[in-house]
């Protein structure tokens, strides 16, 4: 069985896609500074080579080499070909969980659940059923974490999405809502012009400021901005523990609040501050993950 792993408890900054057909990206992959890999058998595979990506990918993951990224297998779905026997085949490979794609209801976790019984969950949220269902999708007793499918889910909606994502912040938003209500992980879908790092910049800092807690990324170039926008800043750093330090000291004499930079802080403020000096104690455990390594190529 697969040890049960809290993805809330570890960084998740950046999430990379590796197509599982190509062996010399998976390879390449292995020296990346993501904090996760998608390895996908589903969008990014055609359809021939889909049996060849199956025993490419559970050969290359139980050679391992992968550290500490969390490795997450997305399969296809049970209505294709492939579906079942991508279950079947990854129920006992060395990987941290199997990602469901177009997950609609709690039904479609409970087929792969039932094919996959010691392996943690994930749920693509890329389509309108879906997002309607997220609440019930987030108590599935087997899911620890939510991806968002931007791309799927515009097409599904017709939405000419522009910069700032207006046409998609309500799905955003309910699935956000859905994952936090059952202390579920959650990443931001992709931005697909690669080579945009302001425009990659400016929707990490959204997903950032919405509560995400990295990116799905489609390009190794795409990670160091991924990594330090959703890493904590060393303003907020000094933040949280001038916060810390300061309602102790206000606890130690008798009060219930303290006040740092002419704002109050109270428990829930001092709690935020620790989960902000968690996660960047997270990071710092492994520096080889802190900076952007360089493989081309169209993942």
């Amino acid at each position: 069985m697969a040890p049960l792993i809290d993805p809330r408890g570890r960084p998740l900054r950046s999430v990379l896609y590796i197509p599982g057909s190509r062996e010399r990206a998976l390879e390449k992959a292995r020296d990346l500074p993501t904090d996760a890999i998608i390895f996908d058998l589903e969008d990014a595979v055609a359809a021939e080579e889909k049996e060849n990506a199956r025993a490419l990918l559970a050969r290359v993951l139980d050679e391992g080499g992968y550290g500490g990224r969390l490795r997450i297998v997305r399969i296809n779905g049970f209505d294709t070909p492939w579906g079942r026997a991508d279950a079947a085949a990854f129920a006992n490979v060395d990987a941290d969980a199997i990602l469901v794609p177009k997950v609609g209801s709690p039904a479609d976790l409970d087929a792969v659940a039932a094919m996959v019984p010691d392996r943690p969950l994930w749920a693509m949220m890329e389509t309108p059923l879906g997002v309607l269902n997220a609440a019930g999708i987030a108590a599935h007793p087997r899911l620890q974490g939510m991806v968002m499918g931007t791309n799927d889910l515009a097409k599904e909606l017709s939405a000419r999405v522009q910069p700032g994502r207006a046409e998609l912040m309500t799905a955003l938003q309910h699935c956000l809502l859905a994952a936090r209500a059952r202390g579920l992980a959650i990443v931001d879908g992709v931005f697909n012009a690669f080579k945009d790092e302001a425009g990659l910049a400016a929707e990490c800092e959204q997903g950032r400021n919405l509560g995400f807690d990295g990116k799905t990324l489609i390009h190794p170039a795409q990670i160091e901005i991924a990594n330090r926008i959703f890493a904590p800043s060393e303003a907020e750093i000094d933040l949280a523990r001038r916060q810390i330090a300061a309602f102790e000291a206000a606890a130690t004499a008798g009060q219930g609040v303290a006040v740092v930079d002419g704002r109050i802080v109270e428990n829930l403020h001092v709690a935020t501050a620790r989960e902000v000096l968690a996660r960047a104690e997270a990071i710092a455990r492994d520096p080889a993950r802190t900076d952007a390594g360089g493989q081309e190529g169209r993942a």
